[in-house]
């Protein structure tokens, strides 16, 4: 197939493009700098992209957008993250929606903030909106692809949960503090993190791609969400380090938008399972978090 990804450079996007042209498939990396033969420039602020080059791919999977732990949440950042996802998926969506041959499939990114802080409610696809900053982004992002599917092409939107990799994303910055015996469970620990690990994460967005009829919200979540003491409990087994440090809740409370984000990366809770993908057959390699983060840790 050929494939076009924007954020292909990205921990998720620079692993499925590797897994992608493993198997033979030509994958077009979507960017703002111009690159080589399989590449297309666009810039999703300017409202610009290579129309021609979209022409007649297979599918295109969508991944780019501002990372949402890159600085404080103050208003101007706060409006990039939301602008970062709206404006580029408003973008692509009305572009291929006006093509003469259109992709079969947008896989479309998102993320579980979608269901916002739920405590220890089990959450599938059919769960309803949170009510925080998250929630309100990944409504507006995945609203987005409106002209897409108005037009026929098939798009699904993966509800990502936190990615373990040790060379990226939230673990990999975790990783010193654990490895110096520094890591610390978050206030009381019984908020619900929703993981998945990167080679999971790969396969599950080519499972969306490869079947027909899977379309809408797909939560790519392992099945086994943990706790954030069982998560903290598991890291520095798996690294024979000590875990008895504990970071306040206080901590949330600091100015300049750092307590929003601390707040919603450390205590907000998400019991997300991935209902669609289990129950469309798709087999996850690492289920478990104490083998996956085995693993993901293993050198």
């Amino acid at each position: 197939m050929d494939i076009a990804v924007t954020g292909a450079s990205g921990l998720i996007g620079t692993a499925l493009r590797a897994s992608l042209q493993a198997d033979g498939h030509r994958v077009i990396s979507v960017g703002r700098s111009p690159g080589g033969a399989d590449s297309l420039q666009w810039d999703p602020a300017a409202g610009t992209v290579d129309a021609r080059g979209l022409e007649g791919l297979d599918a295109v999977v969508h991944l780019a957008g501002e990372g949402i732990a890159s600085g404080p949440w103050s208003t101007a950042q706060r409006a990039r993250i939301v602008d970062s996802r709206r404006q580029g998926t408003d973008l692509l969506a009305r572009t291929l929606a006006g093509l003469s041959l259109p992709p079969q499939v947008l896989v479309s990114g998102s993320a579980i903030g979608y269901y916002g802080d739920r405590g220890s409610e089990v959450l599938t696809e059919s769960s309803a909106s949170g009510t925080d900053f998250l929630a309100d982004v990944c409504r507006q992002w995945e609203a987005a692809t409106a002209p897409a599917e108005e037009a026929g092409i098939r798009t699904a939107h993966l509800r990502t949960g936190i990615v373990l990799d040790r060379k990226g994303g939230a673990l990999a910055k975790q990783l010193p503090a654990f490895r110096f015996g520094l890591g610390a469970q978050a206030g009381k620990g019984d908020q619900w993190m929703s993981w998945i690990t990167l080679d999971d994460e790969v396969s599950a967005i080519r499972h969306v791609l490869d079947h027909a009829t899977l379309s809408g919200p797909v939560n790519l979540t392992a099945p086994n969400p943990a706790t954030n003491a069982e998560f903290t409990e598991a890291v520095g087994h798996a690294l024979h380090k000590p875990t008895f440090l504990r970071i306040p809740r206080l901590i949330g409370k600091l100015p300049f938008g750092v307590g929003d984000l601390v707040r919603s990366l450390l205590f907000s809770s998400g019991r997300v399972v991935p209902h669609v993908l289990v129950e469309s057959g798709f087999e996850f390699a690492h289920p478990e978090l104490p083998s996956a983060l085995e693993a993901v840790l293993a050198t």
